[in-house]
């Protein structure tokens, strides 16, 4: 029997890709308020997420009684976060919102990003804007954590990754893969696939990634033009507290803790 192919944006379908992203964010949690705790004072209560898609973190931070908030451009996503977080009787909402261009109605006292979504700014306007922004909805003295995939200028990089996730009688198996790189226009092509496997159905829902590159001294050029941030620390994506990275030119996956000043 032939595979069922279905092309279409991985976003458009929250409850696969919530299980991809979602199934194991445990670490994220404990190092997200591990920094809160190491290095902010006074009461961290807001925590905001751009491009949070699913919501899959914070959903978890309004049970452990967060208020939280974020901005997501698919409104799908946005429909099946907000529809979580009122099922579990949480009144805090997101919003379908461009992260490179927003407002909030206050301050936030935390904000992260941690899984590569800033990558999805394609240009040098829309990146600075995004840290503007930040910059305006982040209380003085409040953290931005921006995980990113970097292109090292020194060794080959990853060209692929693959696995599964399984929730109940649902399972994703996901493959992706490098289709284009193009250091002058800064712009890479990811091939991304999620295998779906069901009691009444097997399909592969087939999507591009189109993402903006970074070098290490083009990321911190870009923090630096903010004026409004300083890198407090960085971190690999064992998300490892007591042991902090060195980011040079072989330098792949980071986490910059940023404070706002």
């Amino acid at each position: 029997m032939e595979l069922e192919i279905v092309n279409e944006s991985i976003y458009d379908h929250p409850k696969y890709y919530d299980l991809v992203f979602g199934s194991d964010c445990a670490s994220e949690l404990q190092f997200i308020e591990a920094c809160a705790a190491q290095f902010m004072s006074g009461r961290v209560e807001r925590l905001f997420e751009p491009a949070c898609g699913t919501g899959r973190l914070l959903n978890h931070f309004a049970a452990r009684g967060y208020r939280v908030g974020g901005i997501d451009l698919n409104p799908k996503a946005v429909a099946y976060c907000n529809d979580r977080l009122k099922r579990n009787g949480w009144e805090d909402r997101v919003q379908v919102a461009d992260m490179s261009a927003f407002k909030q109605p206050h301050k936030w006292d935390l904000a992260f990003n941690t899984i590569n979504s800033f990558r999805h700014l394609g240009t040098a306007a829309e990146a600075e804007g995004h840290f503007e922004c930040m910059g305006k909805i982040v209380r003085r003295g409040g953290l931005y954590l921006l995980g990113i995939h970097l292109s090292p200028t020194n060794g080959i990089p990853e060209e692929g990754e693959s696995w599964s996730a399984r929730r109940g009688h649902l399972a994703v198996n996901t493959r992706m893969w490098t289709v284009d790189r193009n250091p002058k226009t800064r712009i890479e092509r990811f091939g991304i696939q999620f295998d779906v496997h069901t009691p009444r159905r097997q399909f592969r829902i087939v999507d591009e990634l189109v993402l903006r590159s970074y070098t290490v001294k083009q990321m911190e050029t870009l923090i630096a033009a903010s004026g409004v941030w300083e890198v407090l620390e960085t971190y690999d994506f064992a998300y490892d507290l007591d042991s902090p990275l060195k980011v040079d030119s072989s330098t792949e996956d980071v986490v910059y803790v940023l404070r706002r000043l």
